[in-house]
């Protein structure tokens, strides 16, 4: 099944690389790659879950830094 899962974990996250032009779009497609990015390198662990949950939160809070960068917010 894992074998499954990674391909279409990449995909996933590739398909929303670069989305959105409002704050809350790049924080979710941010949180939305950080989570898929977590769930691939936890599932190597055995952990996914977990993976996924902190590459929610990393990704979510990236994506929010770049909307404030590209907005001039912050350097």
């Amino acid at each position: 099944m894992s074998k499954l899962v990674t391909p279409l974990v990449l995909i996933a996250a590739i398909g929303t690389a670069g989305c959105g032009t409002t704050t809350g779009e790049r924080a979710g497609s941010g949180a939305l790659m950080g989570a898929a990015g977590g769930a691939l390198i936890g599932s190597l662990s055995a952990d996914a879950g977990a993976g996924a949950l902190i590459g929610a939160g990393v990704g979510a809070v990236g994506g929010y830094l770049y909307d404030q960068h590209e907005k001039g917010y912050i350097d």
